[in-house]
């Protein structure tokens, strides 16, 4: 399926394509516990996954050991994906910023990024 997604503001708008989305992940590592987001359960091939707008408004934040590129809109400063430094361009996707989605009634699976080395 062929799923759009944006941050608040618009500055970031996107599409992907995943099988049907009816489950979602939830890590508790230091960052992702503060932003709460519900992301994809599978990574989005880069082939799948096209960037429409918003480039220039993506910002990158990096933590700990930096294996993660955690992208934020610098104008909302919503966090719409990321990717990591070993496999740039295989995004996991906020699932609250896919136009049409219900991400809190979606089966979650935790993921103890918290205790991974």
């Amino acid at each position: 399926m062929e799923y759009s997604g944006r941050c608040h503001c618009g500055a970031v708008t996107f599409t992907f394509q995943l099988p049907n989305i009816d489950a979602g992940l939830q890590c508790n590592c230091s960052i992702c516990i503060r932003k709460n987001a519900i992301m994809s359960a599978h990574y989005v091939e880069p082939d799948q996954f096209n960037l429409l707008s918003g480039k220039d408004a993506l910002t990158n934040y990096q933590w700990g050991d930096k294996d993660v590129n955690h992208y934020f809109c610098k104008h909302c400063g919503i966090y719409p994906f990321h990717d990591t430094t070993y496999d740039p361009g295989k995004y996991r996707i906020n699932l609250g910023c896919v136009e049409g989605l219900s991400p809190r009634s979606l089966k979650l699976t935790q993921f103890d990024g918290r205790n991974q080395l």
